[in-house]
């Protein structure tokens, strides 16, 4: 058994090294950086309740992403049954939002935000594939998070990909 400062020190890392996959996942599931926020601070906490029984025997990356992509599709289940209002973190000025781009310009937001739009209407199981896809995994890497084949991924994302670009099409013309 692992001590509680060992442990502690590994999550540390880990999130250090990986915080962008925590971020892009959010960003996919969750519009509002409200909610983006929320399900950030769940990933991480799953990663920390899960963090004892990883055993090496995948890629740090990809036992992350396994975590995340399922604390992810199971929040947005669950997301309806405890939906409230809440006062965006924005517009509390001395909060921010973690997830805030600093630096980007606006019509980059706006894209971003189009194609993020784009994202979020797909499936969470399509959802999750692109966000594997575009994080540059290999077909076999994704089957091994996913518990698909390599081919059904590559089937999955063919159907996915004219999803996205009908979707893209006014985006695209905008470029």
């Amino acid at each position: 058994m692992e001590s509680a400062g060992h442990l502690e020190a590994q999550f540390l890392e880990l999130l250090r090294d990986h915080r962008g996959i925590l971020l892009k996942v959010a960003s996919s599931f969750a519009q509002e950086p409200v909610e983006q926020a929320d399900l950030f601070q769940d990933m991480a906490v799953e990663l920390w309740n899960s963090l004892p029984g990883f055993e090496g025997r995948s890629k740090p990356s990809t036992w992350i992403y396994r975590v995340c992509l399922n604390t992810a599709m199971a929040w947005r289940r669950s997301r309806d049954r405890r939906r409230h209002s809440h006062m965006p973190l924005e517009l509390v000025p001395e909060l921010g939002c973690p997830l805030d781009l600093p630096g980007r310009q606006q019509e980059e937001n706006e894209l971003l935000r189009k194609i993020y739009d784009s994202v979020r209407a797909l499936p969470t199981s399509e959802r999750s594939l692109v966000i594997l896809l575009l994080d540059g995994l290999s077909y076999r890497e994704i089957g091994e998070i996913t518990g698909l084949t390599e081919n059904h991924v590559g089937v999955a994302l063919t159907r996915v990909r004219k999803k996205l670009a009908e979707s893209l099409k006014e985006v695209r013309d905008e470029l």
